[in-house]
């Protein structure tokens, strides 16, 4: 049997700066994080392949 997943939810980051650059295409990554102890959006730095650098990935909806 599987165990409870409890206060975690999967959450889906996506890059700042691809974002304004006008670049076509998405760097996005999916990971999960628990609820109860940080109920603010995540912010986390991550590798963008297109840009081929490390930068700021927020969570969105």
């Amino acid at each position: 049997m599987a165990k409870k997943k409890g206060n975690r939810i999967q959450v889906i980051l996506e890059c700042t700066e691809h974002k304004n650059s006008g670049l076509p295409g998405t760097s996005r990554y999916i990971t999960t994080k628990n609820k109860k102890n940080t109920p603010e959006r995540l912010e986390l730095k991550k590798y963008n392949p297109i840009l081929k650098k490390y930068t700021i990935h927020k969570e969105i909806k």
